[in-house]
């Protein structure tokens, strides 16, 4: 009976393992198979090398460069946002706060990461953006500045609990030996603690990015749908998630060259979010080997 018990439980696992991976396999299938008849009639260089992005317009272009600035750019602006803030609260609730408070507020913060993304984009929208245009001069009613501020504080609670979980997994005796040789909390913390649990921090800021650029609510609502090629902050711009959004909710014809151009924009969001996750893989493994 234990052993049929123990069968089975391994059955349901071994099937729960398949399913993940059967999705993962039927993503990339749809993916790829409507993005190669997309390059049929588009070419690549094309794709990669165009300054401008209009399939939808008369005088259509599928260069995918605006996109990518625009995802960048907001993109540089949340982690900017959320790195500095997420490791000071780490720092903090790891090495300064008492551990009651450290157990009381950690949950509080978290739920930062519970709010819907779509109050997010509206909070950017009415609240943030109006803010900004106080004292920034040509801040546009859409920019990629309050989104990228918005989806930084989204993204803090990923930055401060994934870092906080790798100083709190520090060895106890790795901080009394530097408070042995006479070194202060500051010193402990910054150039002890920091260091030495530097790849569960990297890993935590490049899922991070990763998170980041595969936002979708607040870079449509706040950021606008403006495919333009820019870097300036005050300006609208349109992002690869934003535009999946728009042409799956318009009157675009299925099976038709524009309706197949976001799967080539999946395509180029699936590469960008699978080397970072692969790259934060390879750091957190690389560091394991190194300290073992």
């Amino acid at each position: 009976m234990k052993k049929d018990k123990e069968n089975f439980i391994e059955g349901v696992l071994t099937f729960s393992g398949l399913i993940t991976i059967l999705v993962t396999l039927g993503i990339i299938w749809v993916l790829f198979s409507e993005s190669i008849t997309f390059f049929y009639e588009v070419s690549i260089l094309d794709f990669l090398t165009d300054t401008e992005w209009t399939p939808l317009f008369t005088n259509k272009h599928y260069g995918i460069l605006p996109l990518l600035s625009g995802t960048f750019l907001t993109t540089f602006i949340a982690v900017i946002t959320a790195v500095p803030i997420g490791l000071s609260i780490a720092i903090y609730l790891s090495e300064y706060a008492p551990k009651g408070f450290r157990k009381s507020i950690k949950p509080l913060l978290e739920l930062l990461a519970a709010v819907p993304t779509v109050v997010y984009g509206f909070f950017a929208l009415t609240v943030v953006t109006p803010f900004l245009q106080l004292f920034i001069p040509g801040v546009s009613t859409f920019n990629s500045l309050s989104a990228g501020l918005v989806m930084g504080i989204m993204i803090i609670p990923m930055v401060s609990s994934l870092s906080e979980d790798a100083l709190y997994a520090l060895p106890k005796s790795l901080r009394e030996a530097s408070y042995g040789m006479g070194a202060t909390r500051f010193q402990t913390a910054f150039k002890v603690a920091v260091p030495s649990a530097s790849s569960g921090i990297l890993v935590s800021i490049i899922l991070a990015i990763a998170r980041a650029v595969g936002e979708t609510m607040v870079v449509a609502i706040a950021a606008g749908q403006q495919p333009t090629l820019t870097l300036d902050p005050r300006q609208g711009v349109e992002t690869i998630t934003a535009y999946i959004v728009q042409v799956s909710l318009g009157d675009v014809q299925h099976g038709s060259i524009e309706y197949r151009t976001i799967f080539a924009a999946g395509v180029t969001l699936f590469i960008f979010t699978f080397a970072l996750n692969n790259m934060s893989y390879w750091i957190k493994k690389k560091y394991q080997e190194r300290y073992e």
